[in-house]
């Protein structure tokens, strides 16, 4: 495949017209981070968050610029003035890329870079390189690939030099042949559909593990949230799982799953999965379709919110907003207010609503507090009606009346004569359909119950 990208560059790809003229003396990078303020209200916690997203991508913040405008600059996306301050403090400080905290067409990403003589990388090319980053799985790292290529495909340019058209030099081959560009698109293309082959296959396997847990009647709880919101140090706390946690955007990226035990639920599955931020690629979401499937056949979702942050309301609507674009908001969800350690005056509690059903809890999974009256939420909210059945036992039956003993379900029995037993048994629905299933003959048992 022809070098469309500039391999040695630590974010996204370039475009093969302008490579970088500075040279790295060592691996981080050193940026000068750009921000346009669009309307009245200077929204400086956007700007903070942006900031955090390039210390977690590892570049080193030479300094921040921002400007305001009622509108996108059509060439630059800034205005002709700060463009130029920008190619200036670029060469003061020596950095080596720019950051710009807004999604930049094409054209407007060549311009800036063609000023400047360094790498321009936009909010979507930082967002990438972070999920490169943090990709582990073969799948991670195959939907990360996909998704950096369909952003690179939109930005190939025309090559200078020599190499513009590649010509046959014998007999019956010369000609215009292929021009690089349409190589560089055309190679781009048949990767895309290798990896789309690929991601394919990997769905269909995630598929058919979620169809044998739908037929097990095995519920399945989604941890979703905002980005660093504390959703996988709630996934340790509550499973002892061990993924990997930290203070920063993206800490983890690829999805867990894991078994845990429910109290009158049962076997439940808990996965672990991406966290969502502000003005998330299409390109993303687009390349985690079969990840974020999981939410979309989740049983309940678990809303983790970081319960000291500032923007915890324009946070959920965040995350909402990406629900509903993978049609998981329907789904039912319980919110989950993390941190509250950090927070004076909160304590540990169950938020319900008028008909006295959980809708909220409030928790540290760092310091573990709280987290138990997490399981009575869940335990609450996935426990389906109980049922109540009477049956006729017969002696040889044991194995199903020491299920009923175990379950502590039995209200009332007696025996007869003859040894069965007449009982009367209290039963969540889904386990009482799983018995069914293990115990065909309960069809039977009931029906004698009625003649008994």
């Amino acid at each position: 495949m022809p070098n469309v990208a500039d391999t040695d560059a630590t974010f996204g790809f370039l475009s093969p017209e302008n490579p970088p003229t500075k040279q790295l003396s060592h691996q981080q990078d050193r940026a000068i981070l750009v921000h346009t303020f669009l309307s009245q209200t200077k929204d400086i916690e956007n700007l903070a968050e942006f900031q955090t997203l390039a210390e977690s991508a590892g570049v080193e913040i030479l300094a921040t610029l921002t400007t305001s405008r009622s509108a996108p600059h059509i060439k630059y996306f800034v205005g002709q003035g700060k463009a130029e301050e920008i190619a200036q403090a670029v060469e003061e400080f020596g950095a080596t890329v720019v950051l710009v905290n807004h999604q930049l067409s094409p054209a407007q990403s060549r311009n800036l870079q063609a000023l400047c003589e360094c790498r321009v990388v936009d909010r979507t090319g930082l967002i990438l390189d972070i999920f490169a980053q943090r990709a582990r799985s073969h799948e991670g790292k195959l939907q990360v690939e996909l998704a950096q290529l369909r952003h690179l495909s939109t930005r190939l340019v025309r090559r200078l030099g020599n190499q513009d058209q590649q010509k046959g030099g014998a007999v019956g081959l010369r000609g215009p042949g292929e021009t690089q560009l349409e190589t560089d698109r055309r190679l781009i293309k048949v990767r895309i559909q290798q990896l789309q082959n690929r991601l394919e296959k990997v769905s269909k396997q995630r598929d058919q593990n979620r169809k044998t847990r739908q037929k097990a009647d095995i519920p399945t709880i989604s941890l979703v949230g905002y980005t660093n919101a504390g959703k996988s140090t709630l996934f340790n706390a509550i499973t002892n799982a061990g993924v990997y946690a930290a203070d920063q955007l993206f800490a983890t990226l690829d999805p867990t799953l894991r078994k845990m035990q429910i109290q009158d639920v049962g076997t439940t599955i808990l996965a672990d999965t991406v966290g969502f931020i502000r003005f998330l690629p299409h390109d993303l979401v687009s390349a985690f379709k079969s990840t974020l499937q999981e939410t979309c056949e989740a049983t309940l979702l678990l809303h983790v919110i970081d319960g000291a942050d500032e923007r915890k309301n324009e946070n959920i609507d965040a995350v909402n907003l990406v629900l509903d674009e993978i049609g998981a908001l329907d789904i039912p969800t319980l919110l989950v207010f993390n941190k509250i350690d950090k927070l004076a005056g909160v304590e540990p509690h169950i938020e319900r609503n008028d008909k006295g059903e959980p809708i909220a809890v409030y928790l540290s999974a760092h310091t573990g507090e709280g987290v138990e009256l997490l399981y009575q939420a869940i335990q609450e909210r996935l426990r389906n009606k109980h049922t109540r059945e009477t049956l006729l036992l017969p002696a040889t039956a044991g194995q199903i009346y020491t299920q009923f003993r175990l379950q502590n379900c039995i209200k009332n029995e007696q025996f007869n004569e003859f040894g069965d037993c007449l009982i009367e048994i209290e039963i969540d629905k889904i386990q009482w359909q799983k018995w069914l299933k293990q115990f065909p003959e309960l069809h039977d048992y009931r029906e004698f119950a009625q003649w008994a």
